[in-house]
């Protein structure tokens, strides 16, 4: 059905399309027909951080950033579904046109900026919410947040997430946040991840549960900042690492108008650096952490092949734009080695 509706979509804004389509797919949901239009697809059981999965395809955050539409995205067939970037303080992000699609390269430019409604309207959110699978917080910094004060805010999202969350996404990479990508450096990567699982541990024992903590990374890293972040991520017992964010290299645009836009561009034109920085980190990292390969997932070999390089389970977006909710069925049989 989508492939018949998207070209009427795509004559709209691409944030306009986007919220018509989360509510379409919520009163569908709410109406008992979305698992009759797409069944969900039984795929091959994985365990993520020691937690269980039906499958291994998880929404990546972005999506579904304050946590509104959770029932109606789990009923597409996801493992698991990871909300966010929520940040201490409610914050509208950077002005629109923000969001923009480029067909011809199968892509999306976005400088959303953690547009959302603050920490405390998603806890509510996830409160009503009747979901019961494995759900990711993806946790960040408000804009207005001095970069070297960083670590206050995603102690206070963790703090209010910890009880809520199978497990925490450390958002450092997001190119739309000012100086937000320095915090991947050694050095600041390993104070942060450090006061992180510190209050990860305290929490624990206050809670009586360990929720894993992961850390998101960009595409754009070269070989020793790779081989660093495996080294603090190992240093730090961070329980998984994300591979990848948007990436600011547009270079694979060519000449195309929106190859000037400001933003991160994710969909196919990233694949290649994120199958890079994937192999490197499953090279360095050797199976002691866990890996969720991101980025360029537009069919179910892409998210096979991220299964391959060394990742134990895959998240997929932008993908969905473009093939719509049967890119989630073909990715759980191809990640189960099924025909396709």
């Amino acid at each position: 059905m989508y492939p018949l509706i998207r070209p009427l979509l795509f004559r709209f804004d691409a944030e306009t399309t986007h919220h018509f389509t989360l509510n379409s797919i919520q009163q569908l949901h709410r109406a008992g027909l979305l698992a009759r239009l797409y069944p969900p697809q039984a795929g091959k059981p994985a365990t993520l951080m020691g937690l269980p999965l039906p499958n291994a395809v998880g929404l990546a955050a972005g999506l579904d950033k304050n946590g509104e539409y959770i029932d109606a995205l789990a009923a597409l067939g996801f493992g698991f579904i990871e909300v966010g970037t929520v940040t201490p303080r409610p914050q509208p992000g950077n002005p629109r046109p923000r969001l923009f699609r480029v067909p011809e390269h199968s892509a999306v430019i976005n400088r959303m900026g953690f547009n959302n409604h603050g920490v405390d309207a998603l806890i509510r959110n996830i409160q009503h919410s009747q979901y019961k699978g494995v759900l990711g917080i993806n946790i960040g910094k408000n804009a207005t947040t001095p970069i070297e004060n960083a670590a206050d805010d995603y102690l206070i999202c963790l703090e209010k997430a910890y009880a809520h969350a199978s497990y925490i996404t450390v958002n450092i990479s997001s190119p739309n946040t000012q100086n937000l990508r320095a915090l991947q450096g050694e050095d600041e990567l390993n104070a942060l991840l450090g006061c992180l699982k510190d209050k990860q541990a305290h929490l624990a024992a206050q809670h009586g549960r360990y929720v894993p903590l992961a850390v998101k990374i960009a595409p754009d890293l070269d070989e020793a900042q790779i081989s660093a972040v495996a080294e603090v991520a190992q240093q730090c017992e961070i329980d998984a690492v994300i591979a990848t964010n948007t990436t600011i290299d547009k270079s694979a645009l060519g000449s195309h108008p929106l190859a000037q836009e400001a933003g991160g561009l994710s969909g196919l034109p990233v694949q290649t650096q994120s199958h890079h920085v994937l192999q490197q980190l499953a090279r360095q990292l050797d199976g002691r952490i866990p890996l969720i390969g991101v980025g360029g997932i537009m069919h179910g070999r892409d998210a096979a092949q991220k299964l391959a390089l060394g990742a134990q389970a895959v998240q997929i977006y932008s993908g969905l734009i473009y093939r719509g909710p049967a890119l989630i069925k073909e990715c759980v049989r191809a990640c189960a080695g099924l025909p396709v």
